[in-house]
């Protein structure tokens, strides 16, 4: 019998990186929450969501905001909401934005923010800039990441999205409303990125490991507005 004494490790724990999440709605930043919970290292203490005020739908991708709060449910995590005017210029939203990530890094004691960017440098140092000022710190933790490998990972880990919003000028309109799966990627033109960072479309999740439940949805008004091609997500 072994009689030697338990040694107990007191080396003090590294203590998680606080971060909010830049949150679309899409599978990019869904994608993100759940790396980063797997990774351990950092953890997500808010979702981070800019919509339009006249419409109450998330800015671009066209999302209604009972949908939003249905996904912050189902990831177990605060929401805060970003509004924006309709039109909006670009020193209105990055008034906005730095105002309401002031508030956030107070209220949840954060010192960084994470994106879903994958590639694009412009993007990339466009948020840097807006951050620098606040003091809060980037995170990119799906960037360089190859898209097609990327795309069919999300659809394997269980990912479930929907086509919210379709630029035709890229991609065609009957692509509004399909669902985010490897049929669909089978379907796309080979000059489309398989995550749409190219802005070709934009998606909402629905599913996967980074909510508690799925949350149902039936697809419903296909719409062309502002130059774009929209689908209505409803609760089922």
């Amino acid at each position: 019998m072994n009689n030697s004494p338990t040694v107990e490790n007191t080396a003090p724990r590294t203590p998680k990186v606080r971060a909010l999440l830049s949150w679309s709605t899409g599978k990019d930043a869904a994608w993100s929450l759940h790396q980063l919970r797997q990774a351990g290292e950092v953890e997500v203490v808010a979702l981070v969501t800019t919509t339009n005020r006249a419409f109450e739908r998330v800015a671009m991708h066209a999302v209604r905001q009972t949908l939003l709060a249905r996904q912050a449910e189902a990831a177990g995590l605060p929401l805060v909401v970003v509004p924006l005017p309709w039109p909006c210029t670009n020193a209105q939203y990055e008034e906005a934005m730095r105002s309401a990530l002031a508030e956030a890094m107070a209220q949840f004691e954060t010192t960084h923010i994470a994106f879903g960017d994958l590639y694009l440098e412009e993007v990339r140092a466009y948020r840097e800039r807006l951050l620098e000022p606040l003091g809060l710190l980037p995170l990119f933790p799906l960037w360089g990441l190859p898209t097609g490998v990327l795309a069919q990972e999300m659809i394997a880990g269980g990912l479930e999205a929907k086509i919210t919003c379709v630029d035709p000028r890229r991609l065609h309109p009957s692509f509004a409303g399909r669902s985010f799966d490897t049929t669909l990627l089978a379907d796309l033109p080979p000059d489309v990125d398989p995550c749409g960072e190219g802005g070709e479309f934009h998606t909402c999740v629905v599913g996967g490991p980074m909510f508690a439940a799925p949350i149902p949805v039936v697809v419903g008004e296909v719409v062309e507005r502002d130059g774009f091609v929209f689908a209505d997500l409803l609760e089922a």
